[in-house]
This record gives structure tokens, sequence and C-alpha cells, in this order.
């Protein structure tokens, strides 16, 4: 199977192609913006159409179980992420070399329009990642703040694209976003999928007493944006549903290395799994590793 990391482009007709001047019914308003600003994020953004949710759907099914082909294109591939027994949650990072619906999704206007508005410019994808958590037992995305994973690029300007490929509720284990802890400045790491719990202890007193989740309910085809700094965790699914959802992570142009590593067998060492420990976000000095771009980080 081929790397689809050497196309710049998509290689299907599943997704509209983004035409000059005809951008128009992608933006966000002027007050969605505002509003993405002010609290940290945006729901229910309009993402996919059915056609498109049963070609992500069926590139899910490719991908669900160990072995399949392409599985040593993934930065991370986890069958089974969840630590809590009993429970599981598909957790992989780096799909779009895999699977040409996924590969195609980066280039999709309805995801590269709003994430150009939000940053300010033009942008690169940092990495795709899927979370499914099957039906009766899927298992927990604790409380985390993206960027937490993500120091390695800087400056911080970047975007997570979340979107639902099941309706997501409360039932079947959406995402709760903690509205306004964008502004509490890069949190330590407490763990993936562990319990809920872990980030009580590197909350201040004023953040505990602030710490009021919201459940983000979007449906099918509709994704959900977040600041890097977002505190966004998710409960297990014990409903009859799956709730499976794919991201987009992106960075605005010019982001540079922040660490410096060998390349792994032809990919940045910082893109394999989430293993890089560089626990605080360097203010200064200024980043001045290689930027960030080539093969792996597309301009979408």
């Amino acid at each position: 199977m081929t790397d689809l990391a050497q196309w710049h482009a998509p290689l299907t007709d599943l997704f509209p192609r983004a035409e000059a001047g005809q951008e128009a019914r992608w933006k966000l308003s002027d007050e969605q913006v505002a509003r993405f600003h002010a609290e940290g994020y945006l729901a229910g953004v309009p993402m996919l159409d059915e056609r498109q949710i049963e070609a992500l759907r069926a590139d899910v099914e490719a991908v669900f179980e160990p072995g399949h082909e392409g599985q040593a294109y993934w930065y991370e591939y986890r069958a089974n992420a969840s630590t809590e027994p009993g429970l599981r949650l598909l957790h992989g990072s780096g799909q779009w070399r895999v699977r040409p619906a996924f590969h195609d999704l980066l280039w999709h206007p309805a995801v590269t329009v709003p994430a150009r508005q939000i940053l300010g410019g033009p942008v690169r994808l940092l990495h795709d990642q899927l979370f499914c958590k099957p039906a009766g037992h899927g298992g927990i995305v604790a409380w985390r703040q993206d960027y937490s994973y993500w120091t390695y690029a800087q400056p911080m300007n970047h975007l997570t694209v979340w979107i639902a490929l099941d309706d997501a509720t409360e039932e079947n284990g959406c995402l709760h976003y903690v509205p306004g802890s964008h502004r509490w400045g890069l949190l330590p790491i407490t763990g993936l999928t562990e319990d809920m719990t872990g980030i009580e202890g590197v909350l201040t007193p004023a953040q505990k007493a602030a710490f009021k989740p919201v459940p983000i309910r979007v449906r099918k085809g509709e994704a959900a944006l977040h600041h890097p700094l977002m505190v966004h965790g998710s409960y297990a699914n014990r409903s009859a549903r799956p709730r499976r959802a794919t991201v987009v992570n992106v960075m605005r142009e010019g982001a540079r290395a922040a660490v410096e590593q060998p390349a792994v067998g032809g990919v940045p060492a910082w893109l394999v799994g989430s293993t890089v420990d560089v626990p605080t976000y360097r203010v200064e000095p200024e980043p001045t590793g290689p930027l960030l771009g080539g093969r792996y980080f597309p301009l979408l």
C-alpha cells in the first residue's frame, strides 16, 4: 500500500474544491468568530453531508482492527487506548496517510476556510486523529489541553477541528468543554485515558471554582472547533450507539520545530506517537528550529 502523504491535494471527488471567490458558503460569521475567541470554542459547525459521512465511516471500519493494510503509516495506533477495565477506545493519529477519505478531508473547504478565519492566515496540517467509542463499553478521554502535547510546534497558533461521525450526546460520550479555560495558560499533562479526576491536582483554587464543564452535543457531520488551551474531555459511552469522531489539528503557517530530534523512518520524530516530553510552553526565546512543512505538514 502507498503512503498517501506523498499527495498534497485531494485524490477523489468526495469533497468540493475551494475555488477562488467561492469560499463564502463555508465562512463563519463575524459573530461566530467573536464567540470562538471569547469562549474558546464553537460548536455545531456544518462539515459533512451523508455521502461524506458514510465514506469516512467505511474508512473507520477498514482500520478498526490491528493488522489492517497500511498500519505502518500511522503516527500512533492503539486499538484500545483505554486504561479502564472493560472499556475500549480506538485512538489513532495519521489516518490521512492510510485511507483516501481521511486524506481528502484535510482539503475540505468546510475545514480549511473556518480554520484560516480563526487563525488569521494560511494553515498547515499538524496531524489528524481518530477517537472511536464503541457502543456499550466506550472509554473515557480524560480532561486535557491539546497544546500540552503540541509544544514541539511553536509559536502557539493552532486549532482543533473535531468532527462527529455519529450524533454525539451525553449518553454516548460527547465532548465536554470548560468555557473560558483557554485563558488559564498551559497546564501539566495528567493523562489521556485515565480517570477524570487527575486534573484536580493541577488547578488553582480559582480554576477549580470556574471548572464548570458543558456538554457539546453535535449531530453527525457537524464539528466543534476549539482553542489549543481549551480544557476538554469526554465520559464513557454506555449507550447502545457508537461515538466515532475524526479530528483535524491545524497550525498557522510559520510554525517551527521547538525540539531537536532525528527523523525516524522518514517521519519527523516529534510526530511519532505522543511521547515527546516537553512539559512547558517555552515562550522565550522564539523557536529557531526548521519551519514545519514538506511531506508531513502539508499546506491546506
